[in-house]
């Protein structure tokens, strides 16, 4: 039998929202303006929403270019989400005990949950649709759906402690 200490890490880039990058740029112009009025008038109010616009940008800035990054160690799955290449938040962490499942998105080892409605949706995944299909799903605890990205290390690496419930069709 494998250790079930090993690492694994696996880094994976968000589809482009276009919505964001617009509001971005919607953003950027509406506090150059809004800059250019309160300038040529003096009103404080037009500087009041140069500041607001500002903060918009940044926000929308950070929600323009998200990377999600899974590690396992130590019979646990955390996801981080990177936003813009430079802030980190931590969104889940799973334990291999209380994972129900683990299996390819279409595999056909995943039918007896499809029906079942009582499961909140988590996707960290690229959002890209490829061929073939690189997404995997988890179903977790009895609440959640989780689907994400990981290699086939990664998956290999959670087979070796739950093998009965791990899949790679």
């Amino acid at each position: 039998m494998m250790s079930d200490s090993g690492y694994v890490e696996v880094l994976v880039a968000r589809k482009p929202q276009p919505l964001m990058a617009f509001l971005k740029y919607l953003l950027i112009f509406l506090a150059v303006i809004s800059f250019i009025l309160g300038f040529l008038s003096g009103s404080i109010i037009f500087m009041i929403l140069f500041v607001a616009f500002g903060v918009g940008v940044y926000f929308a800035s950070l929600n323009a270019s998200i990377e999600y990054e899974y590690q396992y160690c130590e019979r646990e799955i955390t996801v981080d989400k990177i936003l813009n290449k430079s802030k980190r938040k931590r969104v889940a962490t799973f334990e291999a005990e209380r994972m129900e499942m683990l299996a390819p998105s279409k595999s056909y080892h995943l039918d007896e949950y499809r029906n079942k409605d009582n499961y909140r949706l988590l996707d960290f995944s690229s959002g890209i649709e490829q061929q073939p299909d690189v997404t995997y799903t988890m179903y977790y605890d009895g609440r959640e759906k989780v689907v994400f990205e990981p290699t086939r290390e990664m998956v290999e690496a959670v087979k070796n402690i739950a093998p009965r419930k791990v899949f790679m069709d």
